[in-house]
């Protein structure tokens, strides 16, 4: 093999790996899911391998000699069917337009390269570009199969050229040509790891890009969400050190987030609240498990909050923890619900002592000899009832709460003082001597006779007491109970008949001052009534029934406004409603009071009509009672012959024509005419007689 030959195929190998860089360089980074780039690339490679051809070693008869092989074999190994079959019909174009007595075994080796490299391409590649080391051996083998089956090919060549070719050929194809494949496929095979690698490395960045941006989202979204949350929402460090916090816990804080993190507890509240919060800390973190407390805080604008806190501790993937999470929610108004339902269940409404299921419990409680001596007082209050009906609830509850803040004024703290029913009371007294027991009572009964100014008025008090004392662990405490209520019933006894004076005292000048025609109305219906009742011969209880009835008729307007009663106006339907309630309010306030329950139905008939169109019962003709016709005859017209606030009086003869014209509908027609005759025209008489004396 001549030095000129040799020379010759380094030529082509140099050009060959130029080539083979500048391909690394530029097209290796094409885009190959396109085909317009792979055959620029063919059009490229087939540019080379004419490139090639142009410097090739010539023999005898047109023979020509390159590494065309190498460029095609390499090109359908690495990259692929387009660009190697774009290549391999230019090379193979190029070589029969050159000619000469090797042009179709020249076209014939172009051709098995190019299927060389593509089988190889097709199920090799992937594991060579997988294989971390040692790809040389299997590359030269690549190499050296091409061109041993290009020297086959050269069997295809006249016979008088294949032993000179062979013989020119052989040597360098089997020994450069191998190599050469081997160097060009080690170069494109580091450019497809190196590309790889960057491809990685770029698909890495987008992907870091990607879950950085991802990130950033989740973020955002956690931290909105955070923000939104109006519990307080913070975590820590292992040593209780602040690594972040919602916008609720900033506010309670009274520091932004930066100027949380990295600071403990003890760096932004007082002592006492850190103290605290690092306690529960701790406990949690020992345990390691979740834990709830409840604590009172300090807003930094003064509020004083109760939360109820939940630390959580969380943990990395290996199961280390990191520290706590905690999230506390503001129960202020829960635990006053709750203390309002506590209070309200072992209290009473009205007056604000506790109730009969509290007193209960202590009973129970007291019922211990560590606290004996236990006296018992039991007051019930005097006329509840009559003040009810007389004047209203309103007044009934204003005498309630008198009471009950007399009795507790003159408890002691450690006295349990109850409201154990509507108008009943229940003062334990423990380690109280029977004597200390009724120096308390006198003490009490002073105090309601005295009277209890509320809202600056004065409220008239009467409660009955009655006490007893449990001096042996033996005795039973039901038994003192009932001696204590033995007591206060005959001390209601004794102070019944004068307390209930005092009430109708009270009554009657209450109704003579809501009107002031009513006292002297009252005098001249009962002188009336009972004129027309010796008339008609009643007896003398009848008689001062009547005038009785004919004094207290009205009682029950007491519990009208008074605004209402001198109302100038015509009434509208609801106050006449009102109005028509008096004669059952009257009908009740009677039935208390044993002197008046024999008038009582009087009371409540003294506007029921003859014709059965009255109130309220509707009563018809004799079923009336006979003192409330009598009644109904004098009221109407004494009402019509004196001044009213809506009209003037009437005459005497008007008043007897409206009685008459009434007489069978509203009046009792045999009773009008015994009181126009007996007692009206007696009366004028009587009058006229002493005008003419």
């Amino acid at each position: 093999m001549s030095s000129q030959l040799i020379k010759d195929l380094l030529l082509n190998t140099a050009l060959l790996l130029s080539i083979s860089i500048v391909y690394n360089l530029f097209f290796i980074r094409i885009d190959r899911r396109k085909k317009w780039p792979e055959a620029v690339l063919g059009l490229f490679l087939g540019g080379v391998g004419i490139l090639l051809m142009i410097n090739t070693v010539s023999f005898a008869n047109g023979i020509i000699f390159d590494t065309r092989s190498i460029l095609i074999s390499v090109s359908g190994l690495f990259l692929g069917y387009l660009p190697t079959v774009i290549a391999a019909l230019m090379v193979s174009l190029y070589r029969l337009y050159l000619g000469g007595g090797g042009a179709l075994t020249g076209v014939l080796v172009t051709v098995t390269s190019a299927a060389i490299g593509l089988l190889w391409h097709r199920y090799r590649l992937p594991k060579i570009v997988k294989k971390s080391a040692h790809v040389w051996p299997e590359l030269y083998l690549f190499g050296l199969l091409v061109h041993l089956v290009m020297l086959a090919d050269m069997l295809t060549l006249p016979n008088a050229q294949v032993s000179a070719v062979l013989q020119a050929i052989t040597l360098p194809v089997l020994i450069i040509y191998p190599l050469g494949t081997l160097l060009l496929c080690l170069v494109m095979l580091q450019g497809l790891k190196n590309q790889a690698a960057d491809d990685n490395l770029r698909q890495s960045r987008e992907n870091y890009k990607n879950l950085y941006y991802e990130f950033q989202k989740k973020e955002s979204l956690l931290r909105s969400l955070l923000d939104s949350i109006p519990d307080l929402v913070f975590y820590k460090d292992q040593q209780s050190v602040y690594l972040g916090c919602n916008k609720a816990f900033e506010a309670f804080a009274g520091k932004t987030v930066d100027e949380l993190v990295g600071y403990t507890d003890f760096d932004l509240f007082d002592s006492d609240t850190a103290t605290l919060f690092r306690t529960m800390d701790e406990i949690m973190l020992r345990e390691k498990k979740s834990r709830r407390n409840e604590e009172m805080v300090t807003y930094p604008d003064g509020r004083q909050v109760y939360l109820e806190t939940l630390k959580t501790p969380y943990y990395d993937h290996d199961g280390q923890n990191l520290g706590l999470i905690g999230i506390s929610r503001d129960i202020t108004e829960r635990k006053q619900h709750e203390a309002e339902i506590l209070y309200l269940g072992q209290h009473d409404a009205l007056t604000g002592l506790h109730n009969r299921s509290y007193y209960e419990a202590e009973r129970q409680r007291l019922d211990h000899c560590d606290y004996l001596p236990l006296s018992l007082i039991i007051g019930d209050i005097n006329g509840l009832k009559l003040i009810n009906d007389a004047f209203g609830h309103s007044e009934g509850d204003k005498l309630l709460i008198s009471i009950a803040r007399i009795m507790a004024d003159c408890a002691r703290p450690q006295d349990v003082l109850v409201r154990t029913g509507g108008d009943e009371f229940v003062m334990l007294l423990p380690q109280t001597s029977y004597s200390e027991a009724g120096a308390l009572v006198e003490k009490l009964k002073s105090a309601c006779e005295a009277g209890y100014k509320l809202d600056n008025e004065l409220i008239i008090t009467s409660i009955s007491l009655g006490f007893a004392t449990k001096t042996s662990a033996h005795e039973s405490l039901e038994k003192v109970f009932k001696l204590a209520e033995e007591s206060m019933y005959r001390k209601k006894l004794l102070e019944y008949k004068s307390f209930h004076s005092a009430v109708m005292a009270s009554i009657k000048t209450t109704l003579f001052e809501k009107s002031n025609e009513t006292e002297a109305h009252a005098e001249r219906m009962a002188d009336l009534a009972k004129q027309l009742g010796r008339v008609l011969g009643l007896d003398q209880e009848e008689l001062v029934a009547l005038e009785l009835v004919a004094t207290l008729h009205d009682i029950g307007k007491i519990s009208i406004d008074s605004k209402l009663l001198k109302k100038n106006a015509p009434l509208t339907e609801a106050e006449w409603a009102e109005i028509k309630k008096h004669p059952e309010v009257g009908y009740r306030i009677a039935q208390t009071v044993p002197e008046l329950r024999k008038i009582a139905e009087y009371i409540l008939c003294h506007h029921e009509r003859w014709d059965g169109n009255g109130y309220p019962q509707g009563l018809k003709g004799v079923e009336i009672p006979l003192l409330a016709r009598i009644l109904a005859i004098v009221d109407a017209y004494d009402a019509m012959t004196q001044n009213r606030s809506y009209r003037p009086a009437m005459v005497e003869r008007e008043a007897i024509a409206e009685l008459q014209r009434h007489a069978g509908s509203q009046f009792d027609p045999d009773l009008v005419k015994v009181f126009i005759h007996e007692v009206i025209e007696k009366n004028s008489n009587i009058v006229e007689s002493s005008a003419d004396a």
